[in-house]
């Protein structure tokens, strides 16, 4: 069947197409980060699938339903039972977003100095897990290393690893161990039921709370149904409930799949850690029945939250991505296999063999990519993940130098995509072109977001 988008454009809002030379000069006002680009100066902006999808009309009707009542309003309890459905917790608590779900979770939970296990933070969750003086592990499974491999489930934890942490010397000290699905950090891979299954079950026999951070669950459900055996036959619903069973509870940014540009939740069932996390909530973010949303935004989040799990709408977002990937790949550009859904993930390492990772070359291939089409979109290699001394020299570097290409849901249509190949094909003629960064100043934490860098040529 030929790749088509499951609904029609209503509304359309204009592109702007900047010059190259209007393009350097954007970037040289930015610092060289694509975070301190505006709006205005982006042609196809693929930096975060996180608030950036288009709303239905279904939404945008729901949204003038919105009750805007301080405390009980209706469209709480709409989206409560919506939730409530999908994943069976007793204790929904709405919140802005997901990194507010987990800094509350993870100040009720962790004590200073313990661990929370996962397959891969990503890096708000690590930095909320610092920030309330955990230490952050990652544990993936030895599959993730290779970029190359096309085994299914690459966003699965270590079981090995996770069992040795849960029975060794400092098995006291964890306090959480947290799955990601789809692992975001890990290439958008997606995270096997029987990964799941195994996971919590060791967390049941060791007392050790089990949760999901399910911002992507339904793509995560999907790519469950098409690859792992037993599931051909479920609905994404089915298979996200199956998912939820088996933990204590969950974060999530519905910011992704629920198609919505702000919400989140945080969902329990421990009655008594409810009631702690509920007080942060209240004290921080609002009252337990909007937590930091307006009543537009929790009628519109409950209507994402049926629309995401509609086959049809996945099997197209699935379709679309494989697609994008497939020309990239024919242009000679190597990304992680197999694609995944949200995003694709460049291997700039492989492509830019003349940059060191003290010259980031993810962060160079992402630069590059908007100075030649005005393609926005993040690097997920040495600048966010390495290490540096005291006086800026890289000591250890990021296990792969990544550029991560975040599709929106619904924005994007396969022209758009198609163009984005084009950007990259032309690239790739001539990689050696382009130069390699060095850090003028940054931030101690989440210094990707916040740096300036300059070529070095």
């Amino acid at each position: 069947m030929p790749l088509m988008e499951p609904y029609r454009i209503k509304v359309v809002e204009p592109i702007p197409i900047l010059t190259r030379a209007e393009r350097e000069v954007a970037m040289v006002r930015a610092g060289y980060n694509p975070f301190n680009l505006r709006a205005d100066e982006i042609t196809i902006d693929l930096l975060s699938d996180s608030g950036t999808g288009a709303l239905s009309a279904a939404q945008q009707a729901a949204g003038a339903l919105g009750d805007e009542t301080y405390a009980g309003a209706r469209s709480f309890y709409r989206f409560r039972e919506t939730v409530e459905k999908l994943a069976g917790y007793p204790h929904i608590l709405p919140v802005h977003q997901g990194r507010a779900a987990e800094r509350i979770l993870f100040n009720a939970l962790l004590t200073p100095g313990q661990l929370c296990l996962s397959n891969t933070h990503f890096d708000t969750t690590r930095a909320n897990v610092v920030l309330a003086g955990g230490v952050p592990v990652d544990l993936p499974c030895p599959e993730a290393a290779d970029l190359d491999s096309p085994a299914p489930f690459k966003g699965d934890i270590d079981l090995d690893r996770l069992t040795a942490a849960l029975t060794g010397p400092d098995r006291e000290r964890v306090g959480v161990v947290l799955m990601t699905i789809t692992n975001n950090g890990g290439g958008g891979q997606p995270v096997s039921m029987a990964n799941l299954r195994a996971v919590s079950d060791l967390c049941r026999a060791h007392g050790v709370p089990f949760f999901l951070d399910a911002a992507r669950f339904a793509e995560n459900a999907w790519l469950v149904i098409q690859r792992e055996d037993g599931y051909a036959h479920h609905t994404p619903e089915q298979v996200a409930r199956l998912a939820f069973d088996l933990a204590d509870g969950a974060v999530a940014s519905l910011k992704k799949d629920a198609i919505a540009h702000m919400g989140g939740f945080l969902a329990l069932r421990d009655d008594a850690l409810a009631q702690r996390c509920e007080l942060t909530l209240i004290a921080t973010e609002g009252f337990r029945t909007y937590g930091g949303l307006s009543g537009r935004d929790l009628e519109m989040l409950a209507q994402g939250l049926t629309e995401v799990v509609q086959p049809d709408y996945l099997r197209a977002r699935a379709a679309a991505t494989e697609h994008l990937g497939n020309l990239i790949t024919a242009a000679g550009v190597s990304i992680v296999r197999p694609a995944g859904i949200h995003a694709l993930y460049l291997n700039a390492g492989r492509l830019l063999t003349h940059l060191p990772p003290s010259r980031f070359p993810g962060h160079a291939l992402a630069t590059e990519l908007y100075l030649a089409g005005g393609v926005r979109c993040a690097e997920l290699g040495s600048l966010y993940l390495g290490q540096e001394d005291e006086h800026g020299n890289l000591v250890k570097a990021a296990p792969h130098e990544l550029v991560r290409l975040a599709i929106p849901r619904r924005v994007y249509t396969q022209s758009h995509l198609e163009y984005v190949a084009e950007v990259v094909a032309e690239i790739a003629q001539h990689p050696e072109r382009v130069p390699g960064y060095r850090v003028v100043e940054a931030p101690p934490l989440l210094r990707h977001f916040n740096c300036r860098v300059e070529p070095v040529r």
